[in-house]
This record gives structure tokens, C-alpha cells and sequence, in this order.
């Protein structure tokens, strides 16, 4: 959809604030022609998530009209430039769709240009003069950032599975697989009756069968690193680095480099569970009295600590370009970072990570990984999607923070929020009430209500994963037990909290509203209000009867006139 031209008045509103170009827009004079480096920023919304070109504003002169605008001129280069009418003239190979429109603007006429992404399959786009390598772009704030070797193998193989896990490590042998390993392989295939084995007898036959070897004794990457008994003698770098630093961020001022460091080596299964010792011993862990015994709790949770590191070693890039790259972890004062090198893959974003859907590039590894039973922890990765589920999941039932995903194009990481005070406090408050929680969800239910004004079963649902019926029986037995208060159907507070939960909540939506019309600096409509509010329409309509009647606020229309905003009054 074309931008119009109140849009580009909060675009460019925006853009002065800021004083800047940003993510989304990139705005040049072209008083006569076209510049060159408008190409890279085309390029770069292209191979990004697309964003907005405008021409004929002066960035330098607090982003006004540019006088004596050649705009004509200026978009026949543009239409040009992108082949509509010439594929000779193509600037751009795999160039972006986009819609271009003049828009009147402070008493003149400027270009705008709407750039989409570029599909999948057809990414990179780059400048055909200076070829793939030196023409790729991405956008990184403001500016046009050149993509790496690494990105661009990143951005090309997107969607193609990974053959690297099924590619030949010339210098290894049979005799480099861990024979125990491979041993309870087989005898859990069998166990399970596996038709892999279906008709072969031979231990070579049976490893081909399952992937491990080539068909003639060669053994194949996703083997070596799943069964070897010392991967890293043929790759050195593909072990998961994991260091624990004295500060908030690395090579801290006047300060030793590192409190702790241990590089993981060894099969796939050993290094994440010695990675996850070594994570461990340089958290907080708390012990609280359970019944007639003791709890110890790590302030992150361990099974988080293993589904991250797990899933980077399994979902990282083995390809040539990235052999000499490792899984770092890196321990903080507040938080755990683990990296791993590879972006998303797939047509994954980070907004579709938890949608229980699984995409590995490395299939034979994510299969193998999944089968072999280590000694201490059994499988390394279950592969059906669910660990992204269950790191969320398990950080909200103690009142967590939720984990945060970070992705580029040649790398994805994790972030995990120390909880070591939060787990003190939580438990204190737990212990504090009149009677103690019977179950962890129950615990995880009062928290989750501690912290907001009110829980409804639908959102404790989504947050944690149960089934709604269940929550329902929880929240009962609280009610009944005097710890909950039944506000609504499906809707509770804390019995201590009470009315005022309520109370709070209006005042809440009443303060959102006078903000939103103070930021904005113009008047607003009711669905302006609650895409900057984030609140409910319905929410909302009660607060601003109150404050028009108040004249707290003025609308500048009749009730039931489309054209109805609010100002402050």
C-alpha cells in the first residue's frame, strides 16, 4: 500500500526527532540526478526487511524540501535503473519490487520509494558493477552495511539443506568413531526395530545404513561429530568456548580478562554436557527447604542451559566457510550469551522460532543426535521443535525473564537473564504467604500474579503451557485456599491485591491515553490511541468519555463522526 501523505508526515516527524535516518527510511537531496549510493541502500532494504527511499528532502537541513527538486528526472533514472523498460540498464541483479510515488510535502513535491524484501530464493540483490561479492548490501540503523562472504553464503543457502553433516572427512576412519558409542547406537536401533537395519549384518553396513559411513567405509562428518571419540583432531575449532567474565561485557577496563574459562571438546553429547557444567559453575544456585527435604535451584534453570547449548551446537553452520568458527558461551554479571555460527535457516524468523516447528539445515546430524543415548544425559536434541517451547516456558515459571533471540544473517544467539535475585526474592515471597503453593504451577500461577494486576486463564495458558482446564483447577484450588480472588469469569487476581487491581487498571488506561496524546504532539484517532497504548479499543472508549468530560481532553469531532480525534485539552 502507497504511503500517503500524513504518513510521510509522521515518517519525516519522526526522522527530525531522531536527527537521523534510520532501519527504515534513508532520505537523499538528488537535487539534479540520482545518486550513486541510493543503489546501496535499495540494495540493502532488499536483502533486509525491506524499508522506505526518500528523494528531495535535505537530511543536513533538518530533512526539508530540497529547492528546485529535478523530480522527474530523477525517477526516470530510478525506473531505469531497476530494468522497467530495459534490462540493459539494470543496476541491480535480483533487483526488489517497489512502488513509487509523488507526494506534496511542506509546499513542494519529494519521491517516495517503497522497497520490498527480495524473496528467499532470490536473495542476494547487489550492484551488477561491482559484482556479488563487493555489491551486497544489508541495513544495519542507518546505515548500508557490505555483507560478509559468510552472509552471503548465508542469504544463498537459506533454504537449501546443509550437506555438510553427509560430506567425507578424508583422514578419518572407523577406528576415530568411540566404539561404545556406536555399540549402544546399534543396539537402540535394534531395540527399536529399526528399518535402517532391515537386512544388513555387518557393523559397516549398519553404520552406512544409519549415515555414520559412506557406503564404502568413509566416514562422514555428521558421524565423526555425533560418534567420534575426538572430533576436534580433524576440526579444532568445533568445540563450544565457554567463558565466565568479571563485568557486564567483555575485556572489561583494568580488570582480568577472564573469572573462568573451559573449552568443550569430544563428541557432540560431551561437549554440551561439560558445557553446561562449566555454565552452571558460574551461576548462583539457592537451596530451598521442599517438605521434608531441600531444593537446589541453579538461577537459570538447567534444562534451559541444555536446550540452548544444544540447540546451537546441533542448528550451527558446518559448512567450509564456518569449520573454523565455535559455539561461544559467554558468562556475565547478568546474563548468559550463547552464539553460534549460521543464521536462521529455512524461512525461520525470530518471530516464528516458537512455533513448534522444526528446521534444521543439518537433517542427518539433528536425526543422529536425536537417537544415540549418552551415557549422562541421554539424547543430545529431540528434533521436533519443541526447545525453543520449553526454555520459554521454563524461565516464566519462575518469573523469569523470557529468553531473547538475537539473529544476522551468519550468526543466531540466546540471551538468558540472570535470576539469581529474582529467585531469592520469589522464594522469600512464596515461603511468606499463609499457606505454602501445593505444585510448581501453582507457585508459578501466584508469581506470574504477583507481578501484573490480574491473570486470566487464557493468558497463564500461553504462559505456561498447560492445558486450560488444568489451569482452571489450579486457580480454584487457590481461590478456595484464600490466596486468589475470582474477578471475572476466568480472571483472578491476589486475594491482597483485591479492588485495587481493578482501580489500578483504570488509572492505567486513563495515563496511557494522556501519553499517547503528548507524545504525538497532534491530534489522534481512537485506533491511533491503541496501536501506541497497546491497549484495547474497548479498554480505552470508557477512559476517554471520563476525560472528555473533564476536558482533560478535547475531540475534534462529533461522537459519531469518522473524522473523530482527540487532542490534550
Amino acid at each position: 500500500m502507497a504511503i500517503t501523505a500524513k504518513e510521510l508526515e509522521r515518517i519525516v516527524a519522526r526522522l527530525r526527532r531522531q536527527g537521523s535516518d534510520d532501519a527504515l527510511v534513508e532520505v537523499k537531496a538528488c537535487q539534479n540526478s540520482l545518486s550513486k549510493d541510493v543503489w546501496e541502500s535499495v540494495c540493502a532494504f532488499g536483502n533486509t526487511r525491506g524499508g522506505v527511499v526518500i528523494l528531495g528532502l535535505a537530511e543536513n537541513d533538518g530533512f526539508r524540501p530540497v529547492e528546485n527538486f529535478k523530480l522527474e528526472k530523477v525517477r526516470d533514472q530510478f525506473v531505469s535503473g531497476l530494468g522497467d523498460g530495459s534490462r540493459m540498464k539494470e543496476v541491480i541483479v535480483n533487483p526488489p519490487r517497489y512502488a513509487l510515488s509523488r507526494i506534496d510535502f511542506e509546499g513542494a513535491q519529494v519521491l517516495v520509494i517503497e522497497v520490498e524484501e527480495v524473496p528467499l530464493r532470490s536473495k542476494p540483490c547487489y550492484l551488477r558493477d561491482r559484482g556479488m561479492a563487493n555489491g551486497s548490501f544489508r541495513r544495519l540503523d542507518d546505515k548500508d552495511i557490505k555483507l560478509s562472504s559468510t552472509e552471503i553464503f548465508e542469504l544463498q543457502n537459506e533454504l537449501v539443506p546443509s550437506p555438510a553433516d553427509r560430506g567425507i572427512v578424508d583422514e578419518a576412519t572407523v577406528d576415530d568413531l568411540d566404539d561404545n558409542l556406536v555399540k549402544r547406537l546399534i543396539a537402540k536401533e535394534k531395540e527399536r526395530n529399526s528399518r535402517a537395519l532391515r537386512g544388513v549384518k555387518t557393523k559397516a553396513a549398519q553404520l552406512a545404513r544409519l549415515n555414520i559411513l559412506t557406503p564404502d567405509g568413509r566416514v562422514r562428518m555428521g558421524g565423526l561429530l555425533s560418534l567420534g571419540s575426538y572430533p576436534q583432531q580433524f576440526f579444532p575449532k568445533l568445540v563450544i568456548d565457554v567463558a565466565a567474565h568479571p563485568g557486564l561485557e567483555k575485556s572489561e577496563p583494568d580488570g582480568p580478562r577472564f573469572l573462568d574459562r573451559v573449552i568443550c571438546e569430544g563428541s557432540l553429547g560431551e561437549m554440551i554436557e561439560e558445557a553446561v557444567q562449566a555454565i552452571a559453575k558460574n551461576l548462583r544456585t539457592y537451596s530451598f527447604v521442599e517438605g521434608a527435604g531441600r531444593r537446589d535451584e541453579l538461577e537459570i534453570p538447567r534444562d534451559v542451559l541444555r536446550e540452548a547449548v544444544a540447540n546451537a551446537v546441533v542448528h550451527r553452520e558446518y559448512g567450509p566457510y564456518f569449520t573454523g568458527q565455535s559455539v561461544s558461551v559467554d558468562v556475565f554479571l547478568d546474563r548468559v550469551e550463547i552464539t553460534n555460527p549460521g543464521g536462521l535457516w529455512g524461512g525461520k524468523t525470530l518471530e516464528t522460532l516458537g512455533d513448534g516447528q522444526s528446521r534444521c539445515r543439518n537433517d542427518t546430524l539433528m536425526k543422529l543426535v536425536s537417537r544415540i543415548e549418552y551415557p549422562s544425559e541421554g539424547a543430545a536434541a529431540e528434533g521436533q521443535g519443541s526447545g525453543i517451547r520449553l526454555m520459554i516456558r521454563e524461565m516464566r515459571s519462575r518469573a523469569l525473564d523470557e529468553p531473547r533471540f538475537e539473529a544476522g544473517l551468519d550468526y543466531f544467539r540466546v540471551v538468558l537473564q540472570r535470576g539469581g535475585a529474582e529467585i531469592a526474592a520469589n522464594r522469600t515471597w512464596l515461603e511468606s504467604l499463609s499457606k505454602q503453593p501445593a505444585s510448581k504451577v501453582d507457585e508459578a500461577i501466584l508469581l506470574e500474579a504477583q507481578r501484573r494486576e490480574a491473570v486470566s486463564v487464557r493468558e497463564l495458558h500461553g504462559f505456561l503451557g498447560h492445558d486450560s482446564d488444568d489451569i482452571r483447577a489450579h486457580l480454584k484450588r487457590l481461590e478456595k485456599e484464600g490466596m486468589m480472588k475470582r474477578l471475572s469469569k476466568d480472571r483472578y487476581c491476589l486475594v491482597e491485591k483485591g479492588k485495587a487491581a481493578e482501580k489500578r487498571a483504570r488509572k492505567s488506561a486513563r495515563d496511557d491515553i494522556l501519553s499517547a496524546l503528548d507524545k504525538a504532539g497532534e491530534p489522534l484517532s481512537m485506533k491511533d490511541i491503541a496501536e501506541l497504548s497497546g491497549r484495547k479499543l474497548s479498554t480505552l472508549r470508557a477512559q476517554m468519555t471520563r476525560l472528555v468530560a473533564e476536558g482533560a481532553v478535547q475531540a475534534t469531532a462529533a461522537a459519531h463522526s469518522p473524522d473523530r480525534k482527540y487532542r490534550k485539552g
